[in-house]
C-alpha cells in the first residue's frame, strides 16, 4: 500500500474512534454531571425521555423545593436550655411547683437548717417551718432560707420541712448530730449565713465613728506617716494603714508611692444589732487594689460575737472570703465597743477573752496567722490579757509614746492620719512584726 493509501486508512480509523468516543460521552452525559437520568415524576418509571436536560445541566420541570420535604436535610432543633424551667410539676391552677431540699448541721449545741432549691441555692422570701423530732417546730421568721436553732442537747435528731404552698418538700427527714463541744475549725457552709449590707439598717449595724476611751489619746499623737529614715530601727519597723468602706475609693498606687508598706483591710463585721454576718462592700476592691500596687496585706474583722460558736462563725467567714488569696500580715479580731448599744458591748472579760481565743484558734487552724486589736483601756478592763492566746497584739493608743505596759506587735498611733490617695482621715500604724 502506497503512502497515500496508508494516510487515508489511518484517517478512517481515527474518525471511527472519535465517533465511538462521542457515543460513549453522550450515553454517560448525565452521569458525568452527577445527575440521575430517571424520571422525577411520581409514576416511578425510568424513562430518560421524560426529562429534558437544559444547557446548564438542570432538569427542566424539576421540583426545586423537594429538599423541604426531606426530614434529614436540616439539623435537628436543639431546645434553648435557658428557656427551660426546672419545675417538676404544676399545681391544680397550673402554677409551677418548685422542689426543695434541706440540709442540717451543728457547731455546738445547735442545729443550722438550710432550705434550698434543686440548684442548691437557698430559697428566701418564705416563712418555712421545720420540725425537729421530739423538740419542736421552728419558723424562718426573717425569711432568709436559713433557720438557726440554739440550746439543743447533744445527740441525734431528725429534721423535717413542713408543707409550703407552691413547693414540693422532701418526703423523708434529714438526720443531724448535735455536737456537745465546739471545734475550732472552719464551718464549711458559712457562706449561707453571710449577708449583704443591703439587707440591714446600716446605721444600727455598722458604727462609723468608733472612738477609743479618752484616756487612750492626747494631743501629742502623730497624724502623718512617720519619717523612719532618721530612726535607728527603721529596718525593723514598717508603716501601714487600716481601711474599710468608710475610707471610700482609694488610689492604691498613690498610697504606695507615699511610703505605705502594708494595709490591714476590713473584710467584714457582725451587725451590732441583728448579729448578722456582713461583708464589707469594699473588701475585694481594697484587697485587689492593694496587692496590685505591691502593698502587703492583712485583714481584720469587727466582732460582736457573744459566744464561742459565733467567734468560730466570724473566723470561718474571713477564711471563706479570703479564699486562695495569699496575705502577708495576720488576720485580726477587732474587739471594741459599738457605742454602748452593741450586742457584745457588755460581755464580761472572761467571755470576751474566750471569744478572742476561739477566733484566733480557728484562723490558725486554717493555716493563717492571727491576732487581736483593741485599745489600751480595753485590754486592761475588758480582756484578761494573761489568758489571751492571740499570737499577735495590735494596740490602738493615740499619743506620741504608748502607755500600755503589755506586749504589742503593731501600734495604731492615730485615727486622724492623712495619706495621699485617700480622701479624709485614715488610721496610721507601725508594725514591729519584721515582715519584709
Amino acid at each position: 500500500m502506497d503512502s497515500k493509501g496508508k494516510k487515508i486508512g489511518i484517517l478512517f480509523v481515527l474518525c471511527a474512534l472519535l465517533v465511538v468516543m462521542a457515543a460513549v460521552v453522550m450515553a454517560n452525559y448525565n452521569r458525568f454531571l452527577g445527575k440521575d437520568t430517571r424520571a422525577v415524576s411520581g409514576s416511578g418509571t425510568d424513562s430518560v425521555s421524560s426529562q429534558i436536560i437544559e444547557a446548564d445541566g438542570k432538569v427542566h420541570g424539576a421540583d426545586l423545593s423537594a429538599f423541604m420535604k426531606d426530614s434529614e436535610f436540616f439539623d435537628a432543633d436543639v431546645p434553648n436550655s435557658s428557656n427551660q424551667n426546672t419545675y417538676d410539676e404544676v399545681d391544680e391552677n397550673g402554677n409551677p411547683v418548685r422542689s426543695l431540699t434541706i440540709s442540717a448541721s451543728s457547731v455546738e449545741r445547735d442545729i443550722r437548717v438550710k432550705i434550698m432549691d434543686d440548684k442548691g441555692d437557698v430559697v428566701p422570701g418564705q416563712a418555712f417551718e421545720v420540725e425537729v423530732a421530739d423538740t419542736g417546730v421552728y419558723v424562718d421568721e426573717d425569711k432568709d432560707g436559713v433557720i438557726l436553732i440554739s440550746d439543743i442537747k447533744p445527740g441525734e435528731y431528725k429534721v423535717s420541712l413542713g408543707e409550703q404552698q407552691g413547693f414540693k418538700v422532701p418526703a423523708a427527714p434529714v438526720s443531724v448530730r448535735v455536737k456537745s463541744i465546739v471545734s475550732y475549725t472552719v464551718i464549711d457552709d458559712i457562706d449561707f449565713f453571710v449577708h449583704a449590707e443591703s439587707e440591714v439598717d446600716i446605721l444600727k449595724e455598722d458604727t462609723k465613728d468608733k472612738k477609743l476611751d479618752s484616756e487612750d489619746e492626747d494631743d501629742s499623737q502623730y497624724t502623718a506617716l512617720l519619717d523612719m529614715e532618721e530612726d535607728e530601727h527603721a529596718n525593723a519597723v514598717k508603716l501601714g494603714i487600716d481601711v474599710s468602706k468608710w475610707n471610700g475609693e482609694i488610689d492604691w498606687e498613690v498610697v504606695k508611692a507615699e511610703g505605705v508598706d502594708f494595709a490591714i483591710i476590713r473584710c467584714g463585721y457582725r451587725g451590732s444589732s441583728s448579729g448578722w454576718l456582713l461583708e464589707d462592700p469594699y473588701f475585694y476592691k481594697n484587697l485587689t487594689g492593694a496587692k496590685k500596687a505591691g502593698i502587703k496585706v492583712g485583714l481584720y474583722f469587727f466582732t460582736q460575737a457573744t459566744n464561742l460558736v459565733e467567734a468560730v462563725e466570724e473566723a470561718s467567714m474571713v477564711v471563706s472570703l479570703l479564699g486562695d488569696t495569699e496575705i502577708e500580715y495576720p488576720v485580726f479580731i477587732d474587739t471594741e465597743g459599738a457605742g454602748g448599744n452593741g450586742r457584745a458591748d457588755n460581755l464580761d472579760p472572761g467571755t470576751r477573752t474566750a471569744v478572742v481565743n476561739a477566733f484566733c484558734q480557728t484562723i490558725q487552724n486554717a493555716g493563717l496567722d492571727a491576732g487581736v486589736y483593741s485599745g489600751r483601756n480595753w485590754f486592761y478592763n475588758n480582756l484578761i490579757v494573761d489568758e489571751m492566746e492571740a499570737p499577735n497584739v495590735w494596740l490602738a493608743e493615740y499619743r506620741q509614746t504608748p502607755l500600755y505596759e503589755g506586749r504589742y506587735d503593731m501600734w495604731q498611733y492615730t485615727s486622724s492620719g492623712s495619706v495621699a490617695g485617700i480622701e479624709g482621715r485614715v488610721d496610721l500604724n507601725i508594725s514591729y512584726l519584721g515582715i519584709e
